[in-house]
């Protein structure tokens, strides 16, 4: 019989999200760095000769139901692109919130591809893999290697992996999901509009404190109209941005989850156990960055 294979779907943050402008196709081309936290869901497959989805975990009932769930349609999508595939059963564990913007059922659906990669002796680089990714998805191509990128266009495009030093971090969501196409519509733009901002910055090969002065520098052009739409988003940078030895405190993705940059683990902990005194309704995760 063969082995179960396991793997990690961590957590996606964005720490810089600028909207470059909404093309004539109605996408907007976005320019973000990308990276990924301690904490995340848990995905194994059981080779068997059918797919199927099991899912357990404090967030499962929030995570879809078979018909739209990633991890399914991933492994379909590649199903269809390698004669005789072999597959399995999943079994997901789900832990982080949904509707997130942290990328839960993307790093799932990029989780599952690794699994079926390794059980299939394909390389990750394959061509059905990387079109399966990016039919998924628009998140989930970032994902599927997950280490930090930068990521451009509508997601399509992923630069190589980046030597950036581990950050310390709190990740916050206030259980309230934002659903991405409304906080896109919220930002205004007509296509072949651009959006005015300053470039974004230089962060390879940046030290710990060069890199924190350039984050500083960039921005998440999501975060005003997720904000608009759901004001527990600022209440929870208000929170965040008010903990002791906060060097920043910016929304990942399109919101709800904001997260809070700290100098080392013990100051993120602090943080953290605040939060949850604060507001024990919340999602709140200390947890590093890569």
């Amino acid at each position: 019989m063969a082995r179960t294979l396991a793997t990690r779907a961590p957590a996606k943050i964005n720490l810089t999200l600028h909207v470059l402008g909404k093309r004539a196709d109605s996408y907007h081309d976005l320019e973000s760095l990308v990276v990924f936290a301690g904490t995340g869901d848990d995905l194994r497959l059981e080779p068997g000769e059918a797919l199927r989805l099991e899912v357990s975990g404090p967030t499962a009932a929030l995570a879809g139901s078979d018909a739209d769930n990633l991890v399914l349609k991933a492994s379909r999508l590649l199903a269809d692109r390698v004669a005789g595939l072999c597959l399995g059963t999943f079994h997901l564990t789900k832990r982080l919130p949904v509707a997130a913007g942290i990328g839960g059922g993307s790093s799932d659906a990029a989780a599952a591809l690794r699994l079926l990669a390794r059980l299939n002796d394909l390389p990750l680089f394959h061509p059905a893999i990387r079109e399966a990714a990016r039919l998924t998805g628009a998140d989930v191509p970032v994902c599927l290697e997950p280490r930090a990128r930068m990521m451009r266009g509508v997601g399509e495009a992923v630069g190589p992996a980046l030597r950036l030093p581990r950050l310390f971090a709190v990740l916050v969501n206030p259980r309230v999901p934002v659903e991405t196409p409304a906080v896109f519509k919220a930002l205004g733009l007509q296509p072949g509009q651009s959006l005015d901002g300053a470039k974004h910055p230089d962060v390879e090969q940046a030290s710990a404190e060069v890199l924190m002065d350039r984050l500083k520098a960039a921005r998440n052009d999501l975060e005003p109209p997720a904000r608009k739409l759901q004001p527990l988003v600022g209440e929870a940078l208000t929170l965040l941005s008010e903990t002791e030895s906060c060097r920043l405190a910016r929304m990942s993705g399109s919101g709800a989850t904001v997260f809070g940059l700290y100098d080392d683990c013990m100051a993120a902990a602090e943080a953290a156990k605040k939060i949850r005194h604060q507001r024990p309704e919340w999602w709140v995760q200390a947890t590093s960055l890569r």
